[in-house]
């Protein structure tokens, strides 16, 4: 079913087409000047496609300062499968973004949730960017190796890979074997 509507001053045009619903607006130089006084409250708004596992997808305007869990609501909220761990629903919206909600098995790795061999395994220290006491948490390394890599880096820039610290005096091949797990150039 379509359904038209036309006003005569600035012609406004509202479609109805098999339930999805339009506005557009053609104007004539007497409306421009109120079309500038609406863009500014059209700024306020924004508009976000959101599309998976909701009770009704679909294309939505709120809030420009709106947040995901926000936008889920007023597409319905969430169905029975959706994965609500995989989504962040604190973040903000950008205008024409899209937000997709998972079902539940669909992501094989979450980003937002750490298992316990990543919070057991020691967070690797990046030896370009490393401060003296930083480097002093690694295998081996006390303040005097630790201003070495520090001085190296200084006056030879930043180590390419792990291997440089062999050119770092008091650091041999035995060293670098117990740093290669805990250091990184990235």
């Amino acid at each position: 079913m379509i359904i038209f509507n036309i006003q005569a001053s600035s012609e406004l045009v509202t479609t109805n087409v098999e339930g999805a619903y339009m506005e557009t607006s053609v104007m004539d130089e007497t409306t421009k000047g109120e079309q500038k006084t609406s863009e500014n409250s059209e700024a306020s708004t924004i508009v976000i496609d959101v599309k998976g596992a909701v009770q009704t997808p679909g294309v939505y305007e709120i809030s420009a300062n709106a947040r995901v869990h926000e936008i889920i609501e007023k597409a319905g909220g969430l169905s029975d499968q959706a994965d609500e761990a995989a989504v962040n629903l604190a973040s903000s919206l950008e205008d024409g973004m899209v937000v997709y909600i998972p079902q539940i098995g669909e992501i094989k790795e979450n980003p937002f949730q750490t298992t316990n061999e990543e919070k057991d395994s020691p967070k690797k220290i990046n030896i370009n960017l490393a401060t003296s006491e930083e480097l002093q948490t690694l295998s081996g390394i006390g303040p005097a190796k630790a201003e070495a890599i520090i001085s190296y880096r200084e006056e030879n820039g930043q180590f390419k890979s792990i291997e440089g610290l062999l050119e770092v005096s008091g650091i041999g091949e035995k060293s670098l074997e117990k740093l290669k797990e805990e250091v990184t150039v990235n």
